[in-house]
């Protein structure tokens, strides 16, 4: 599983304002809620081991304090470390991820500077596929 960064998820607090970023945010606070549960070769008679954060009460610091980077990287641990001890979690937390890595980026902020460009520049974020279809520059070098 990819690591899901502190950066990633303060984004994904921040953009709760939008209907997308407000359901990708709903679905981890659904999952952090569901029953933790240990690995099979740990003894099955607990809900969760003592100690470890479910990442209910990070969830909520986070979503109240977006900006804040301590919030966030201790979501981030929490979650990693709830993945590594429930199996189940970690499955769905891969998926919840892949879903919600569209809407992690943020902000785009793009600059083209020092030059002249002969060719298609192509700012934005998240593009699959472009085609270019250019002719070749016209040659500037003289003796024509």
């Amino acid at each position: 599983m990819d690591p899901i960064t502190a950066a990633a998820l303060a984004a994904l607090a921040g953009a709760v304002g939008s209907e997308a970023g407000r359901q990708t945010w709903q679905g981890l606070a659904a999952l952090v809620r569901r029953p933790f549960r240990r690995l099979a070769s740990q003894d099955a008679e607990q809900d969760g081991p003592s100690g470890i954060s479910s990442g209910e009460a990070e969830v909520a610091a986070l979503e109240d304090d977006p900006a804040d980077a301590a919030s966030a990287q201790a979501l981030a641990t929490a979650l990693g470390v709830r993945a590594a001890l429930d199996g189940e979690f970690r499955t769905l937390l891969e998926e919840w991820w892949q879903h919600a890595r569209t809407y992690s980026g943020g902000s785009v902020h793009n600059e083209i500077s020092g030059g002249t460009f002969n060719a298609p520049v192509l700012q934005g974020r998240d593009f699959s596929g472009p085609v270019f279809n250019m002719a070749p520059p016209a040659s500037t070098a003289g003796g024509e």
